[in-house]
């Protein structure tokens, strides 16, 4: 069965950014509320049980039709949540370093390009979703709890969520002022970790 993963910083770490109470209100109640969904889908779809969130969420169209949907949603909930917490720091910011660096460069010409864009993207998501970066360089959005590995493509090296509940309690409908303020939290020793791990 699967739990809430514990932040690797305090809930007030990223105030500059998000607040303490967006962070307990989003990671407590939202993403604890994907992890029990998902574990009363598994607890009664016993032949699912053992597997990663990975599986589970990249092969959803192999699973009864009757729990596709719940998969879907709350193992990408459990998924990309779990992922977004890892993308943060209390010591991140600035720009990236070495091979990430030079990816940005070779795909956007200089770091406030692709921030441009990745902003652009964030700010064009109708309604909830997400936007990554993948290995190659690509900025892509999804819907909802959709995931770029449910998608067949690579592992991501970074997300940002666009939900109203990561960022309403703090900036209300202002969407572009949450992105803003989020550049100064980002953790791109994570990211580079994850590039050299691909």
């Amino acid at each position: 069965m699967f739990e809430l993963p514990s932040l690797n910083y305090d809930y007030e770490a990223l105030s500059r950014s998000i607040s303490g109470d967006v962070m307990r209100f989003h990671h407590d109640k939202h993403h604890q509320t994907y992890v029990d969904k998902l574990n009363a889908v598994i607890e009664a779809n016993p032949e699912i049980k053992g597997k990663t969130v990975e599986y589970l969420i990249t092969n959803v169209g192999s699973f009864l039709p009757s729990i596709q949907t719940a998969i879907r949603n709350h193992g990408g909930g459990h998924y990309n949540h779990s992922f977004f917490w890892l993308c943060m720091s209390p010591n991140g910011g600035g720009e990236p370093k070495g091979e990430v660096a030079q990816l940005i460069q070779a795909k956007y010409g200089d770091f406030q390009s692709f921030v441009d864009e990745f902003t652009a993207r964030a700010l064009g998501v109708f309604g909830s979703g997400w936007v990554w970066l993948q290995p190659n360089g690509d900025i892509i959005t999804t819907a909802n709890q959709d995931t770029p590995i449910a998608q067949g493509l690579d592992s991501p090296l970074l997300c940002l969520d666009v939900w109203e509940h990561a960022y309403y309690l703090d900036y209300k409908n202002r969407r572009d002022d949450y992105i803003k303020s989020w550049w100064n939290v980002v953790d791109w020793d994570s990211v580079a970790k994850r590039y050299s791990e691909r």
